[in-house]
């Protein structure tokens, strides 16, 4: 057994509250050198992890994960980045692709 699986349940909430405070800094400082704001989407990534997708308010994206949807969710909540329930229409027209993606697209297509 984990520790985390042996801990106490009030201990496994402040152990997520922490977690989820680390997460909402990361997302708050992108928000910060994209435009002040951000979007985001909190998407599963398998059974043990979250990734919180997220639009900067200048199209630049990014993306930060968390061990589980619930953690993903509170720190979304605690950056104060406006949720979307999936990554369409708007937000997807958001986005500002560069070079770099074009490249990879690209590359993915030919077999690179």
């Amino acid at each position: 057994m984990t520790s985390a699986e042996t801990a106490t349940p009030a201990a496994q909430d402040a152990r997520a509250e922490r977690r989820a405070k680390r997460i909402a800094k990361h997302i708050t400082a992108f928000a910060a050198r994209h435009g002040g704001s951000a979007d985001g989407v909190v998407e599963y990534v398998g059974r043990t992890a979250t990734r919180i997708v997220l639009v900067g308010a200048d199209g630049a994206w990014g993306d930060q994960v968390a061990p589980t949807h619930a953690v993903g969710l509170r720190a979304a909540e605690l950056s104060g980045i406006t949720l979307h329930d999936s990554f369409e229409g708007e937000l997807g027209l958001k986005v500002r692709t560069g070079a770099y993606e074009w490249k990879r697209m690209a590359g993915i297509q030919i077999g690179g």
